[in-house]
Protein backbone atom coordinates (compact mmCIF):
# COMPACT_ATOMS: atom_id res chain seq x y z
CA UNK A 1 0.00 0.00 0.00
CA UNK A 2 1.17 3.75 -0.61
CA UNK A 3 -0.06 6.55 0.94
CA UNK A 4 0.13 9.69 -0.51
CA UNK A 5 1.99 12.29 1.96
CA UNK A 6 4.09 15.28 1.77
CA UNK A 7 4.57 16.04 -1.18
CA UNK A 8 5.69 11.83 -2.16
CA UNK A 9 4.58 8.66 -1.87
CA UNK A 10 5.19 6.31 1.12
CA UNK A 11 4.97 2.75 1.07
CA UNK A 12 3.71 0.78 4.05
CA UNK A 13 2.52 -2.43 4.56
CA UNK A 14 0.37 -4.11 8.02
CA UNK A 15 -0.04 -7.52 10.21
CA UNK A 16 -2.18 -8.09 12.87
CA UNK A 17 -5.29 -6.70 14.18
CA UNK A 18 -6.12 -3.58 15.97
CA UNK A 19 -8.98 -4.84 17.60
CA UNK A 20 -8.92 -8.51 17.88
CA UNK A 21 -11.28 -11.50 19.00
CA UNK A 22 -10.60 -12.45 22.31
CA UNK A 23 -13.51 -15.45 23.44
CA UNK A 24 -16.53 -13.77 23.02
CA UNK A 25 -15.42 -10.18 23.32
CA UNK A 26 -12.99 -8.19 21.72
CA UNK A 27 -9.49 -6.39 22.69
CA UNK A 28 -7.65 -3.11 20.94
CA UNK A 29 -4.33 -4.08 20.50
CA UNK A 30 -1.36 -1.28 20.28
CA UNK A 31 -0.25 0.35 16.89
CA UNK A 32 3.33 0.28 16.28
CA UNK A 33 5.08 1.77 13.42
CA UNK A 34 8.01 0.01 12.51
CA UNK A 35 10.95 1.99 11.59
CA UNK A 36 14.00 0.55 9.79
CA UNK A 37 17.64 1.12 9.64
CA UNK A 38 19.87 2.70 6.91
CA UNK A 39 19.21 5.32 6.02
CA UNK A 40 18.76 3.70 2.99
CA UNK A 41 17.25 0.13 3.72
CA UNK A 42 13.70 -1.35 3.56
CA UNK A 43 11.12 -2.81 6.19
CA UNK A 44 12.01 -6.11 4.97
CA UNK A 45 14.57 -7.20 7.88
CA UNK A 46 11.44 -6.80 10.54
CA UNK A 47 8.94 -9.57 8.34
CA UNK A 48 12.08 -11.91 9.20
CA UNK A 49 12.88 -11.18 12.59
CA UNK A 50 10.06 -9.32 14.66
CA UNK A 51 6.40 -10.94 12.77
CA UNK A 52 5.59 -12.36 15.98
CA UNK A 53 4.42 -9.00 17.18
CA UNK A 54 1.32 -9.27 15.74
CA UNK A 55 0.43 -11.36 17.92
CA UNK A 56 -0.06 -9.01 20.57
CA UNK A 57 -0.56 -5.69 18.41
CA UNK A 58 -0.91 -4.36 15.21
CA UNK A 59 2.48 -3.85 13.09
CA UNK A 60 2.63 -1.01 10.36
CA UNK A 61 5.83 -1.73 8.46
CA UNK A 62 7.35 1.62 6.61
CA UNK A 63 9.62 2.36 3.86
CA UNK A 64 10.71 5.80 4.45
CA UNK A 65 10.59 8.41 1.51
CA UNK A 66 12.86 7.29 -1.31
CA UNK A 67 13.58 4.00 0.55
CA UNK A 68 12.62 0.24 -0.33
CA UNK A 69 9.22 0.51 -2.23
CA UNK A 70 8.13 4.34 -1.54
CA UNK A 71 8.91 6.71 -4.41
CA UNK A 72 12.15 7.95 -5.61
CA UNK A 73 12.77 11.75 -5.18
CA UNK A 74 15.47 13.83 -4.78
CA UNK A 75 18.46 13.03 -2.72
CA UNK A 76 18.02 16.46 -1.15
CA UNK A 77 14.38 14.97 0.27
CA UNK A 78 15.87 11.77 2.41
CA UNK A 79 16.64 13.99 5.49
CA UNK A 80 15.65 12.97 8.96
CA UNK A 81 13.57 15.78 9.14
CA UNK A 82 11.58 14.35 6.03
CA UNK A 83 11.56 11.03 7.64
CA UNK A 84 10.40 12.09 11.35
CA UNK A 85 7.32 14.32 9.47
CA UNK A 86 6.28 11.63 6.74
CA UNK A 87 5.81 9.71 10.50
CA UNK A 88 3.35 11.92 11.59
CA UNK A 89 1.49 12.42 8.26
CA UNK A 90 1.03 8.77 8.30
CA UNK A 91 -0.30 8.66 11.47
CA UNK A 92 -2.87 11.44 10.61
CA UNK A 93 -3.58 9.43 7.30
CA UNK A 94 -4.50 6.39 9.42
CA UNK A 95 -6.47 7.93 11.69
CA UNK A 96 -4.55 7.10 14.89
CA UNK A 97 -4.63 9.73 17.94
CA UNK A 98 -1.54 7.42 19.62
CA UNK A 99 0.74 5.11 18.11
CA UNK A 100 3.92 3.18 19.81
CA UNK A 101 7.23 2.92 17.84
CA UNK A 102 9.94 0.24 17.63
CA UNK A 103 12.74 1.70 15.56
CA UNK A 104 16.01 0.10 14.75
CA UNK A 105 19.28 1.44 14.00
CA UNK A 106 18.76 4.75 11.67
CA UNK A 107 14.80 4.14 12.20
CA UNK A 108 15.70 4.14 16.03
CA UNK A 109 17.37 7.93 15.67
CA UNK A 110 14.02 8.64 13.48
CA UNK A 111 11.89 7.36 16.64
CA UNK A 112 13.83 9.78 19.04
CA UNK A 113 13.39 13.02 17.06
CA UNK A 114 9.97 11.92 16.52
CA UNK A 115 9.23 10.91 20.15
CA UNK A 116 11.03 14.54 21.04
CA UNK A 117 8.94 16.56 18.73
CA UNK A 118 5.41 14.48 18.84
CA UNK A 119 6.01 13.22 22.64
CA UNK A 120 2.45 13.68 22.93
CA UNK A 121 1.20 10.99 20.39
CA UNK A 122 3.27 8.47 21.33
CA UNK A 123 2.01 5.88 23.55
CA UNK A 124 5.22 3.46 24.01
CA UNK A 125 8.62 3.83 22.34
CA UNK A 126 10.96 0.97 21.41
CA UNK A 127 14.67 1.92 20.60
CA UNK A 128 16.75 -0.96 19.26
CA UNK A 129 20.76 -0.90 18.53
CA UNK A 130 21.06 2.89 17.73
CA UNK A 131 22.50 6.23 19.36
CA UNK A 132 21.52 9.77 19.86
CA UNK A 133 24.01 11.62 18.46
CA UNK A 134 26.74 12.20 15.92
CA UNK A 135 29.13 11.11 18.74
CA UNK A 136 28.26 7.32 17.98
CA UNK A 137 30.27 6.63 14.59
CA UNK A 138 33.22 8.23 15.91
CA UNK A 139 33.02 5.01 18.55
CA UNK A 140 31.98 3.16 15.87
CA UNK A 141 35.32 4.02 13.70
CA UNK A 142 37.31 3.40 16.73
CA UNK A 143 35.80 0.18 17.51
CA UNK A 144 36.68 -0.99 13.64
CA UNK A 145 40.11 0.82 13.59
CA UNK A 146 40.65 -2.05 16.35
CA UNK A 147 39.27 -4.84 15.67
CA UNK A 148 38.57 -4.17 11.60
CA UNK A 149 40.79 -5.88 9.06
CA UNK A 150 42.23 -3.71 6.19
CA UNK A 151 39.66 -4.67 4.04
CA UNK A 152 36.86 -3.96 5.96
CA UNK A 153 38.28 -0.44 7.26
CA UNK A 154 38.73 0.29 3.42
CA UNK A 155 35.52 -0.47 2.73
CA UNK A 156 33.77 1.47 5.39
CA UNK A 157 35.44 4.58 3.85
CA UNK A 158 32.86 4.30 1.99
CA UNK A 159 29.76 4.65 4.65
CA UNK A 160 31.69 7.44 6.47
CA UNK A 161 32.04 9.42 3.13
CA UNK A 162 28.97 8.49 1.83
CA UNK A 163 29.87 7.59 -1.80
CA UNK A 164 28.19 4.69 -2.69
CA UNK A 165 27.02 4.36 -6.35
CA UNK A 166 24.61 1.83 -6.17
CA UNK A 167 22.91 -1.10 -4.67
CA UNK A 168 25.15 -3.55 -5.57
CA UNK A 169 28.02 -1.61 -4.19
CA UNK A 170 26.37 -1.51 -0.60
CA UNK A 171 25.95 -5.62 -1.29
CA UNK A 172 29.89 -5.63 -1.82
CA UNK A 173 29.89 -3.51 1.66
CA UNK A 174 27.84 -6.11 3.78
CA UNK A 175 29.66 -8.80 2.36
CA UNK A 176 33.08 -7.65 4.21
CA UNK A 177 31.05 -6.29 7.04
CA UNK A 178 28.19 -9.00 7.39
CA UNK A 179 30.09 -10.81 10.58
CA UNK A 180 30.87 -7.36 12.32
CA UNK A 181 26.86 -6.95 11.78
CA UNK A 182 26.12 -10.35 12.97
CA UNK A 183 27.65 -12.95 15.47
CA UNK A 184 25.20 -15.37 13.95
CA UNK A 185 26.46 -14.59 10.57
CA UNK A 186 30.05 -15.12 12.13
CA UNK A 187 29.53 -18.58 13.54
CA UNK A 188 28.06 -20.21 10.82
CA UNK A 189 29.86 -18.34 7.91
CA UNK A 190 26.54 -17.96 6.37
CA UNK A 191 26.04 -13.90 4.85
CA UNK A 192 23.02 -12.21 6.02
CA UNK A 193 22.67 -8.65 5.23
CA UNK A 194 24.64 -9.56 1.89
CA UNK A 195 22.19 -12.05 0.88
CA UNK A 196 19.08 -10.04 1.76
CA UNK A 197 15.99 -8.72 -0.44
CA UNK A 198 16.09 -5.22 1.12
CA UNK A 199 16.06 -2.80 -1.80
CA UNK A 200 18.95 -0.63 -1.10
CA UNK A 201 18.59 3.53 -1.45
CA UNK A 202 22.49 4.20 -1.71
CA UNK A 203 21.02 8.05 -2.11
CA UNK A 204 19.73 8.09 0.92
CA UNK A 205 22.28 6.00 2.98
CA UNK A 206 24.92 8.38 1.17
CA UNK A 207 23.01 11.60 2.14
CA UNK A 208 23.02 10.27 5.86
CA UNK A 209 26.54 9.27 6.98
CA UNK A 210 27.60 12.33 4.08
CA UNK A 211 25.18 14.83 5.44
CA UNK A 212 23.22 14.98 8.32
CA UNK A 213 24.64 12.25 10.75
CA UNK A 214 27.75 13.58 11.02
CA UNK A 215 26.08 16.77 13.07
CA UNK A 216 22.71 15.77 14.89
CA UNK A 217 22.80 15.57 18.23
CA UNK A 218 19.06 14.73 20.80
CA UNK A 219 20.98 14.03 23.82
CA UNK A 220 19.55 17.35 24.96
CA UNK A 221 16.47 17.01 23.99
CA UNK A 222 15.89 13.24 25.12
CA UNK A 223 14.30 14.64 28.71
CA UNK A 224 10.95 15.97 26.72
CA UNK A 225 10.50 12.02 25.69
CA UNK A 226 7.74 11.59 28.43
CA UNK A 227 6.72 7.99 27.54
CA UNK A 228 7.55 4.59 28.35
CA UNK A 229 10.50 3.41 26.64
CA UNK A 230 12.49 0.47 25.88
CA UNK A 231 15.88 0.89 24.88
CA UNK A 232 17.52 -2.64 23.37
CA UNK A 233 21.14 -3.34 22.86
CA UNK A 234 23.78 -5.63 21.62
CA UNK A 235 26.91 -5.97 23.61
CA UNK A 236 29.03 -6.78 20.36
CA UNK A 237 27.01 -4.51 18.52
CA UNK A 238 29.76 -2.50 16.42
CA UNK A 239 28.03 0.24 14.68
CA UNK A 240 26.04 1.58 17.88
CA UNK A 241 27.84 0.81 20.11
CA UNK A 242 25.67 -0.09 23.46
CA UNK A 243 27.16 2.71 25.74
CA UNK A 244 25.21 4.84 22.89
CA UNK A 245 22.36 2.74 24.12
CA UNK A 246 23.08 3.37 27.74
CA UNK A 247 23.49 7.35 27.49
CA UNK A 248 19.94 7.21 26.10
CA UNK A 249 18.37 5.53 28.75
CA UNK A 250 20.28 7.80 31.13
CA UNK A 251 19.00 11.18 29.59
CA UNK A 252 14.84 9.35 28.81
CA UNK A 253 13.39 9.57 32.03
CA UNK A 254 10.64 6.89 32.10
CA UNK A 255 13.31 4.35 30.55
CA UNK A 256 14.78 0.90 30.89
CA UNK A 257 17.88 -0.73 29.26
CA UNK A 258 18.32 -4.28 28.04
CA UNK A 259 21.80 -5.07 26.80
CA UNK A 260 21.72 -8.92 25.27
CA UNK A 261 25.47 -11.18 25.81
CA UNK A 262 26.59 -12.45 22.46
CA UNK A 263 24.85 -10.41 20.18
CA UNK A 264 25.76 -8.02 17.89
CA UNK A 265 24.21 -5.35 15.32
CA UNK A 266 21.31 -7.58 13.97
CA UNK A 267 19.69 -8.10 17.56
CA UNK A 268 16.36 -9.69 15.89
CA UNK A 269 18.48 -12.60 14.51
CA UNK A 270 21.16 -12.59 17.82
CA UNK A 271 19.21 -12.97 20.13
CA UNK A 272 15.75 -12.90 18.71
CA UNK A 273 14.02 -15.34 21.37
CA UNK A 274 14.66 -12.96 23.86
CA UNK A 275 14.33 -9.70 21.48
CA UNK A 276 10.81 -11.06 21.27
CA UNK A 277 10.22 -11.78 24.97
CA UNK A 278 11.75 -8.48 25.95
CA UNK A 279 9.12 -6.33 23.29
CA UNK A 280 6.09 -8.16 24.21
CA UNK A 281 6.48 -7.95 27.96
CA UNK A 282 7.44 -4.56 27.49
CA UNK A 283 4.19 -3.75 25.56
CA UNK A 284 1.87 -5.91 27.80
CA UNK A 285 3.54 -4.81 31.19
CA UNK A 286 5.47 -2.18 30.67
CA UNK A 287 8.84 -4.01 31.75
Amino acid sequence: MKATLRGTEIYFDIAGMQLAPVGTDFIERPVIFMLHGGPGGDHLGFKRHSLELQEIAQLVFIDHRGCGRSKKTKQSDYSLKNNIEDIEALRKYLGLKKICILGGSYGGIVAQGYAIRYSKNIDKLILSVTMPSYRGAIESKEYLKEFGTAKQISICQHLWNGTFNSHNHIMQYFKAMDPFYSLTARKTRKPLFAKSKTIWSHEALNEGFGGFLRKFDFIPQLKKIKCPTLVLAGQEDWICRPSQSKIIAEHIPNSQLKIFKDCGHAIGVDAHDKYIKAIKGFLKNGK
